[in-house]
């Protein structure tokens, strides 16, 4: 629920929330500021919204949120600035020596003097992009009419050689058509010339065609490399055109037909000489355009660069500040209109702390008065409030993925520590594979202080903040893998020698006769003998399914255990007699007997049926029981043990609404809450009293209620029971797997003796092992191990309807959006 704070003592009792406290503090406005700023220094009051019928712009401090929400979108404006030039902002340690007022006015300052760089610096660099294309169009349309005047000059002269008059050379370009112009009548083109994009070249062409009908003379060129447009700033390939017309008309189509295709026309001379002269002008505006695009560029930088050294201050400070008049919003005026009243929850031992707090904000806001602190008596239920550090935290989400616990309820976090890894590990037992789950845990924790201020992905992200569950995960693994001699599939004689000989000298006939004892039996965990033979399934199968069975009921008991706990602690006696004990009976009448046969069957190395024992017990109670009795008087435990069941039920049904109806009938029914004579007075809340405690009593809802309660609890006893086999099917799934990869990859790759396949197999076996078994398998263990703790665990005993602890605290900044 959090981390432990302020240095102060911690309560002993893990298994129950810290006790808490409605306190209302009164403070003076012109102290309030400080005093919600220390607060949240603390971390230990949780407010409470007095103001919750007003909208936010109706509240007081509407116009204080509204100016810390443009100093945040200044701030937001110069940090998408920096990840565009590439200048991430510098963590500081430094302590914020400006008061947001100075800041306010700065951040006004350099927003103004970054968006006119940038708007200079988007200007220049559109006029330089202008220039690059007018360049290109110079060196293009240039080669176009040099090229031409060429070809007309050497036609020229064929036709003076062939003494066919002197034709006008005016428009050079346009001398293969001269065949069919009438030349009695003078023509005056026009020319216009530009880029068009690429991509839009050939509809360029066709639309210029048909829009002019045919009168224009189109030559393109295609520009090697991308070019910068100067509207986008985006990089283009695009073409060089000049297109020829002849008329106005022809030229106002050519122009729209330019603008619809975002052509981009350039002015252009025919003179040579003049254009040699331009392209050295463009040239050398280029040239200076480059350096003074620089010095603005290096002039940003550094702009920038300053605001990155103080950006996480700044951002820091305005984030504190909008969360305080978030605070402030939540507190109500008194009628003098000259204090704050603020009521909240905190922990009972932090009470001191919150005093000390509320006495230095007086103090350092030279206040003519202090705060009023007072606790007050209040039938509401408080928050949740459990102390973790950063190995329980994971443990405790996994509960509170479920429910938060209600106020001072028993915490499951606590016995899912041990018990969660745990039945993770039965699914799981293979100690090869638990020793990579803990080496790459291992790579978690000696690198957590570099991670934990890193991004990662989701999934990494996910796996490095259940580190340390991953941790006990792969501890319990390498424990149970060693009771079940596995290391990827393979028994190893770790603790000493096999009991088991071969009854022949060759072993040929262990996977088919069996073996024989012939030594002491093996010291700890299954004989390795034992995998490969032909007893191996058939023993494993039995011997995982009866263990299942018996973790199961364990933790059944021992959930139905943990509420004997919370009725006493909420000396609720009607729970203690009328669910305690009708449930404890009624599991261990048939489940925990099965059990103690279970046991005792191991112990006699009987051949009784336990599944005809069971059946038979309900069927036929007073039948004998012949081979299959495993101990004497066994008939009359049994039937005194169904009559116990029997008559559990209606103990669990018919007394206790009668009880509780009784009991609402005498409840005294006092107040919302009051003030406490004393500050250090405890708050004492009854247990049963919620905030419908002022209704009248529906015994009918009541009856049914419990009903439904008690046909749960009777089914989910046996499908419970019967849920735990889970621990045995994926167990043996598991190993079987692992024995898969192991014989059909790498064994019989290496069976080839040639060292491709070998590699091949090795590579093949290794992509399996992660892929499958460490991470698949290990998803799926997991997902059954969390069911087991939500449904057949936690069910015996956890309400989790309680509400989390959120105390108004700066160090929790990080972690929320405000």
């Amino acid at each position: 629920m959090g981390d432990t704070r302020g240095g102060c003592c911690p309560s002993m009792d893990l298994f129950r929330s810290e006790p808490m406290q409605l306190v209302q503090l009164i403070i003076p406005i012109e102290s309030a500021h400080r005093t919600i700023s220390y607060l949240g220094d603390l971390g230990l009051l949780q407010f409470k919204d007095l103001n919750a019928e007003k909208s936010p712009f109706q509240r007081t401090y509407a116009a204080q949120i509204k100016r810390c929400g443009e100093i945040a979108r200044k701030l937001n404006f110069f940090k998408e600035q920096m990840l565009k030039a590439g200048l991430p902002s510098k963590s500081s340690i430094s302590q914020v020596d400006i008061n947001i007022d100075d800041l306010e006015v700065k951040l006004g300052e350099l927003e103004a003097e970054l968006i006119e760089i940038n708007a200079n610096s988007e200007k220049l660099q559109r006029s330089y992009n202008e220039l690059v294309e007018y360049k290109l169009v110079l060196q293009k349309a240039g080669d176009f009419f040099g090229a031409a005047q060429s070809s007309a000059i050497e036609q020229q002269r064929e036709f003076e050689s062939r003494r066919v008059g002197g034709d006008s050379i005016e428009v050079p370009l346009l001398l293969e058509q001269e065949s069919s112009v009438d030349q009695s009548k003078p023509v005056n083109l026009g020319f216009l010339s530009g880029l068009v994009p690429r991509g839009k070249s050939m509809a360029f062409e066709r639309i210029l065609f048909r829009a002019t009908r045919g009168n224009v003379f189109l030559k393109q060129a295609v520009v090697e490399d991308p070019v910068p447009d100067p509207i986008s700033g985006e990089k283009v390939e695009k073409n060089v055109f000049v297109v020829f017309y002849s008329g106005e008309r022809a030229k106002n189509k050519i122009l729209k037909i330019c603008e619809a295709f975002g052509a981009n026309r350039y002015p252009f001379t025919e003179d040579l000489a003049k254009q040699s002269q331009m392209i050295a002008e463009v040239s050398g505006k280029l040239a200076e355009l480059k350096t003074t695009i620089d010095v603005g560029l290096l002039h940003r930088a550094n702009l920038l660069q300053t605001i990155g050294e103080h950006f996480e201050n700044w951002n820091l400070l305005a984030r504190k500040e909008k969360s305080i008049y978030h605070i402030l919003n939540m507190l109500s005026l008194d009628v003098t209109k000259q204090c704050l009243v603020a009521e909240g929850w905190g922990p009972v031992f932090a009470t001191k702390q919150i005093q000390e707090a509320l006495q230095r904000a007086a103090s350092d806001s030279n206040s003519q008065v202090g705060a009023i602190f007072q606790v007050l008596l209040t039938t509401e239920a408080p928050p949740t409030y459990f102390r973790t550090n950063k190995f329980s935290t994971a443990f405790q989400e996994i509960v509170d993925a479920y429910g938060v616990a209600k106020y001072q309820e028993a915490n499951p976090g606590v016995y899912t520590i041990v018990t969660f890894p745990f039945l993770f590990a039965v699914m799981f037992g293979d100690w090869g594979h638990g020793i990579c789950l803990l080496l790459a845990t291992l790579y978690f924790i000696l690198r957590e202080k570099k991670l934990s201020s890193q991004k990662l992905g989701d999934i990494t992200e996910m796996a490095f903040g259940g580190r340390y569950v991953i941790l006990m995960m792969s501890l319990f693994s390498i424990y149970t893998g060693l009771i079940y001699n596995e290391f990827f599939s393979v028994p190893f004689e770790l603790f000493g020698r096999s009991a088991y000989a071969c009854r022949s000298p060759d072993c040929s006939d262990s996977t088919t006769v069996g073996l024989i004892k012939a030594g002491s039996t093996y010291p700890f965990g299954l004989d390795p003998v034992w995998h490969g033979t032909r007893s191996e399934l058939p023993f494993l199968n039995s011997l995982k399914m009866k263990m299942s069975i018996l973790l199961g009921v364990a933790q059944m008991n021992l959930g139905i255990i943990i509420s004997y706990f919370n009725a006493t602690f909420f000396k609720n006696s009607i729970n203690i007699w009328f669910q305690f004990l009708p449930q404890m009976i009624f599991l261990n009448s048939l489940f925990g007997y099965l059990s103690l046969l279970i046991i005792v069957k191991w112990c006699t190395g009987s051949n009784a049926d336990l599944y005809h024992v069971m059946i038979y017990m309900f069927l036929g109670p007073t039948e004998d029981l012949a081979e299959n009795q495993l101990f004497p008087g066994q008939k009359n435990v049994q039937i005194v043990l169904l009559l116990l069941a029997l008559v559990a039920v209606p103990w669990m049904l018919l007394p206790k609404p009668f009880l509780l109806k009784k009991q609402h009938e005498q409840r005294f029914q006092g107040q919302s809450y009051a003030p406490l004579p004393s500050g250090d007075d405890s708050l004492e809340l009854d247990s049963h009293h919620d905030s419908h405690g002022h209704e009248e009593f529906e015994f009918s809802e009541v009856f049914v209620h419990q009903l439904i309660h008690t046909i749960e609890f009777v089914l989910g006893a046996v499908s419970n029971t019967a849920s735990y086999l889970r621990l045995w099917a994926l167990s043996l799934a598991h190993s079987e797997l692992s024995s898969v990869f192991y014989d059909k990859v790498l064994v019989l790759s290496a069976g080839f003796n040639n060292i491709v396949i070998l590699i091949v197999g090795i590579i093949v076996f290794i992509f399996a092992t992660v892929g499958v078994l460490l991470l698949m398998e290990t998803l799926s263990a997991f997902l059954h191990a969390l069911r087991l703790h939500w449904v057949e665990f936690q069910n015996k005993f956890y309400e989790g309807d309680g509400y989390k602890f959120l105390p108004f605290s700066f160090a929790l900044l990080d972690e929320d959006d405000e």
